[in-house]
């Protein structure tokens, strides 16, 4: 094809470009985005309503009420449409492991409806960025995280919920004080009156198999059971929070109060998450 072929052929080409937007002035890439968007919507909304009638099933199960145990949406890696969708779907606790992650979303969510959660490994540095506004922190292991929450929550006047992380596991990557120093941190804690100690969190093993959680969640239990007989000053056994999106049932046959689902409401994270 010659140059003076090609030049016709690329005015043609826009010429019938041309006749297209006046005929339909739609922008397509946005519209299948927004189609994207209500089956977002949809998704997370059916999923919500899955996880709620698993919850009653295993609560009728055990005995419990489904009312006693709180559904914490974990939107880690997930982006605020998602978010809105669940607050929407009348999900409004949400839980996130990064604090710049949680301050950004909770910025451009603007939803005061929403209780935001801390729930990954809180180094102290970064606790003047959630001091202000979160409901619960689910990690303190340490006496320097809890002394640094005292110390936020005195500028910002307020006191914050914790509860105690505790490793029940044997797997050196996971966080938390060890079951048999739990207490002695729990009592050490309890002397800050702007830190309350509201409970207990813990992650059960790396497994495919949600039975193989079940005797980090009874370790669990009973160490709470333990630290209410010792009857603390300023500290509550309120929750335990226990069981994610794999293990979760397992969690609230052993007595989970707060369940962790990410992946169950929002969808399959990317890869790179």
């Amino acid at each position: 094809m010659g140059w003076q072929s090609r030049k016709a052929h690329d005015e043609c080409l826009a010429l019938r470009k041309s006749l297209w937007n006046k005929l339909f002035p739609i922008d397509f890439r946005k519209f299948f985005g927004y189609i994207s968007i209500l089956k977002c919507g949809k998704m997370v909304a059916e999923n919500l309503e899955i996880i709620k009638n698993r919850i009653r099933e295993v609560c009728v199960r055990c005995g419990r009420k489904p009312e006693d145990v709180l559904l914490l949406g974990v939107s880690k890696t997930f982006g605020i449409d998602k978010i809105r969708e669940a607050a929407s779907a009348g999900l409004f606790d949400i839980g996130e492991n990064y604090t710049q992650e949680l301050s950004e979303k909770r910025d451009l969510l603007n939803d005061d409806r929403v209780r935001w959660h801390f729930i990954g490994h809180l180094q102290t540095n970064k606790v003047k960025y959630v001091a202000e506004y979160i409901h619960l922190i689910h990690s303190v292991d340490n006496d320097r995280v809890a002394e640094e929450i005292q110390r936020r929550a005195e500028k910002v006047n307020r006191t914050i919920d914790v509860l105690v992380e505790v490793h029940t596991t044997d797997e050196a990557t996971k966080f938390g004080v060890l079951p048999e120093k739990a207490l002695e941190l729990i009592k050490r804690i309890s002397a800050f009156d702007r830190v309350k100690v509201r409970g207990l969190m813990t992650m059960g093993p790396f497994s495919d198999e949600p039975e193989d959680s079940r005797l980090s969640f009874q370790q669990l239990v009973d160490l709470g059971k333990r630290i209410i007989r010792e009857d603390i000053e300023n500290v509550a056994m309120q929750h335990l929070s226990m069981g994610m999106s794999h293990d979760f049932e397992v969690a609230i046959e052993e007595g989970a109060t707060i369940v962790r689902i990410g992946t169950k409401v929002f969808g399959e994270r990317s890869k790179a998450a």
